[in-house]
């Protein structure tokens, strides 16, 4: 299997990813996305006899496009450009799975501060902000007063991108202190784990403490039914429990696409890069078995 690692910094995630590759004798291009230039049908990034690429870009603007000009190119992706965009930004990814009636926080999208403020003020306090296009916790507020709130919106407006002047607002959560993280391959489970904080975000890259979770039937439903929602593909699926510890209730908050598995891996039994690569080769293999099916039907065909 000759597999493109697409990226722009080689993190842990990067490195287990690749040592597991290399250790199986599979034939590893990187490229690295910020040395590369796209054209419409052509690029200088080596990309003959690629089976299949791996996008691991760190910005998200990068992974959209890059993702996209490689499909354009007749390049297997993984993950699709169509399931990165839809969970590369909050509000579609909130749309995405509601229209497939998976239980998700109550949200609301405002284009000023003043209907910003409005909606803040109907959902009551705490509630929280968030930012469209964003990851690891980051310019996330959970507003306590209308005092916070005019000030934040005030920040927000001025910071001059045009995605911040996109108001994300949603219920706040009362989680028993942790949230839930499930990596998975098509809606399959690799492994998963609760991320416990004093704080109210919880991440692990905010130093959430991570730990096994033992998926119920309950919770494998909501990480199917998300993946498909969203395309399918190596996503992490993210998940809060509503009602209290042990309540067997959830809702689905967010749904990532480049996500990272290093905490996961620390915290559980599952070796998951080992299994992240078993995908793989299975995807490739299935793809030249199509491949061939469709090249025998044609040979049949024009006897």
């Amino acid at each position: 299997m000759q597999v493109g690692i697409l990226y722009s910094r080689i993190r842990k995630d990067e490195k287990l990813l690749l040592s597991e590759l290399r250790e199986r004798d599979h034939e590893v291009t990187k490229i690295d996305v910020r040395k590369e230039r796209f054209g419409l049908d052509s690029t200088t990034a080596d990309i003959e006899n690629l089976d299949i690429v791996v996008d691991r870009c760190l910005a998200t603007s990068r992974s959209l496009y890059a993702t996209q000009f490689f499909a354009s190119y007749g390049v297997p992706v993984i993950n699709a450009p169509e399931t990165a965009d839809v969970c590369a930004d909050k509000a579609k990814n909130s749309l995405a799975l509601a229209d497939a009636d998976i239980p998700t926080p109550e949200t609301e999208v405002a284009f000023t501060t003043d209907a910003a403020l409005e909606s803040i003020e109907e959902f009551g306090y705490p509630c929280v902000l968030k930012p469209v296009v964003g990851s690891w916790g980051r310019l996330m507020a959970k507003i306590d007063s209308r005092n916070a709130a005019e000030a934040i919106l005030e920040h927000k407006a001025t910071l001059g991108h045009y995605e911040h002047k996109v108001f994300y607002v949603q219920e706040f959560v009362d989680k028993p202190g942790c949230d839930i993280r499930v990596v998975a391959v098509d809606g399959e489970p690799i492994a998963a784990m609760t991320r416990t904080s004093d704080h109210w975000l919880t991440n692990a890259a905010k130093g959430g403490h991570a730990e096994s979770f033992d998926i119920d039937d309950t919770a494998l439903d909501l990480v199917e039914r998300a993946s498909e929602a969203v395309g399918g593909g190596l996503l992490g699926i993210d998940l809060m429990e509503v009602g209290g510890t042990d309540s067997g209730e959830y809702t689905v908050h967010e749904v990532n696409h480049t996500v990272e598995f290093k905490a996961l891996n620390d915290a559980v039994d599952v070796d998951v890069p080992a299994a992240v690569v078993d995908w793989l080769e299975t995807r490739v293999a299935d793809a030249e078995a199509d491949e061939g099916n469709e090249q025998r039907t044609g040979v049949t065909a024009t006897v």
